[in-house]
């Protein structure tokens, strides 16, 4: 390992100009037997990573090419295990490496094994890069308690930043939250943002690709990254794309007869005694200002109800606000409940309505840390200054 080692260094030295990473590492698209580590460094340079089962994480070598933009899939790992890595880049002087990057991860849990959690939030958007801004300063307290957080990987319910670029992504996602997503892979659902501020324009089609896919790798489905779902311990996750009802006219229909109605149906149905959480942008239950959307109401209740979703992760105003448990329009013990997942980066937001669905309604920037253990699922949810705002717990 060593002599192959000093191979790499050396033929990195040709390339490197002095890079170094600034971005990430960052883990997505987790799988029990894989894993997607990625990185940007500051110039093209041929980058590698140690791996393994902890502790052993030199075990294994991955080489990429010189370029900017790097990406690393492991393969042949083992379900429910516990893996770390080291990231090398060569130094300035071009005759080593600078000091490592570390990292740790955990593979998707196979079936049989029933206990998995997970970290949820939402719009980690703002609108200056002031690091003395309160907002900001609340949205590095919440990823600096998610770091310290055990937990599998991280729900987004979308708006990674304000507006859509990738040029502000370091400021608004990567940089806040370096420290979680190198140990804790990020799991996206699609909000208005990602498609752009030209969303409602037909030559706003490339914006997503360009911003947002190029950066970004999750589980594979026919519409990745649009919509997908991924199993792990007795859990499906299903990621929808609601931004047709934003005005996103490249985003997919949401209609009974669309492909995505169609599919969704599909993937519940499959999911037999599983729990099933749905994760999507535009909330169908919201007493914000932005309020609820009656075209992804109308398209998707009666099929959440039918097949008896539990959760929904939801996004849209920026919040924190859960309902009842909520079937045909009243408290039912079998009925769907929603979550908004606001994270409020930029402003919380008030609530402006009074709606019975409504159990617990907070104006305050949040996360969530959702535990599931066999038949028993709990949500607790964090202000940015680790106080409890709300908790609940769930039977399947």
């Amino acid at each position: 390992m060593r002599r192959f080692l000093l191979l790499c260094i050396c033929f990195a030295a040709a390339y490197a100009q002095a890079a170094h990473v600034i971005r990430g590492p960052y883990l997505e698209n987790p799988t029990p037997t894989a894993m997607t580590v990625r990185w940007q460094t500051s110039a093209p340079a041929v980058s590698w990573l140690e791996y393994g089962p902890v502790p052993r994480c030199n075990q294994i070598m991955t080489l990429t090419p010189a370029a900017y933009n790097h990406k690393a899939v492991l393969y042949g790992l083992v379900p429910n295990q516990d893996y770390c890595y080291h990231l090398y880049v060569a130094n300035a002087a071009k005759d080593g490496v600078q000091e490592p990057i570390d990292g740790t991860f955990r593979t998707l849990f196979s079936a049989e094994r029933k206990v998995v959690t997970f970290l949820a939030l939402g719009n980690t958007s703002s609108f200056t890069t002031d690091p003395q801004d309160p907002a900001n300063q609340a949205r590095q307290n919440i990823a600096n308690l998610m770091a310290n957080t055990q937990a599998d990987f991280v729900v987004h319910t979308g708006n990674l930043t304000h507006s859509g670029l990738n040029t502000d992504a370091d400021a608004e996602l990567f940089k806040p939250f370096e420290e979680v997503f190198k140990n804790k892979p990020l799991i996206v659902a699609l909000g208005p943002n990602e498609y752009g501020p030209q969303r409602d324009n037909r030559d706003s089609k490339p914006f997503l690709q360009t911003n947002y896919s190029r950066y970004h790798e999750m589980p594979w489905s026919n519409a990745t990254p649009k919509y997908y779902y991924f199993d792990t311990a007795n859990v499906r996750f299903i990621v929808l794309d609601t931004n047709l009802a934003e005005g996103a006219v490249w985003a997919p229909e949401i209609n009974e007869e669309s492909a995505q109605t169609k599919w969704l149906k599909t993937t519940l149905g499959s999911a037999t005694d599983k729990w099933k959480i749905v994760i999507m942008n535009t909330p169908i239950y919201s007493t914000g200002p932005l309020g609820p959307s009656q075209e992804v109401a109308n398209a998707w209740t009666k099929i959440f109800e039918t097949y008896r979703v539990h959760l929904v992760l939801q996004g849209g105003d920026a919040d924190y606000e859960r309902t009842f448990p909520w079937r045909e329009g009243e408290t039912h013990p079998h009925g769907v409940t929603y979550v908004t997942l606001g994270t409020a980066a930029p402003t919380p937001s008030k609530r402006v309505a009074n709606e019975p669905y409504t159990a617990r309604f907070v104006s305050a920037r949040h996360y969530a840390v959702v535990n599931v253990v066999d038949r028993k699922l709990t949500l607790t949810v964090y202000s940015d200054t680790g106080k409890q705002l709300d908790k609940l717990e769930m039977y399947l």
